[in-house]
């Protein structure tokens, strides 16, 4: 298996991170790597609530697994090629003062053996771009937020 951590300071509060972030169904409103996004439940936030990204002609879709509000939420991702075992998402949020420490961390099983790591750790590194472009579009969207102009 292999784990890609990747981190942002955000300069607004959890709650308002939470706000953009626990809108599950819009990813596609601030990150910058998903080109559509919809809900395919009717439940549209906590644990079994799922989502389906249209992002570069790859179409996955997002199982929500953990979900605390304020704190963070998992999704697994499926749709992706059969060589790969499982994909999950991690989004942690950690108050540090009046800001927020966000941190999304990617684990990809591709399975036991050798060959099979290192196309997880290659799997990874790609996720781990997607994570870094995903983080930077929370931080645009809060501060779009913080001058009115998130959603338009």
């Amino acid at each position: 298996m292999a784990v890609v951590e990747r981190r942002a300071r955000i300069e607004r509060p959890p709650s308002e991170v939470w706000a953009i972030l626990s809108d599950f169904a819009v990813i596609s409103r601030w990150a910058p790597n998903a080109d559509h996004s919809s809900l395919l439940t009717e439940q549209g936030e906590g644990v079994g609530a799922v989502r389906r990204i249209q992002t570069s002609g790859t179409t996955v879709l997002e199982t929500v697994t953990w979900w605390e509000p304020g704190v963070g939420l998992s999704y697994a991702i499926t749709g992706l090629p059969p060589v790969i075992r499982s994909v999950t998402n991690t989004w942690r949020l950690e108050p540090v003062g009046a800001h927020t420490d966000v941190s999304l961390t990617t684990e990809v099983d591709a399975g036991p053996r050798p060959p099979q790591q290192l196309l997880a750790k290659a799997v990874g590194r790609k996720l781990g771009k997607a994570s870094d472009q995903m983080l930077a579009g929370l931080t645009d969207a809060m501060n779009e937020k913080k001058t009115g102009d998130l959603y338009g």
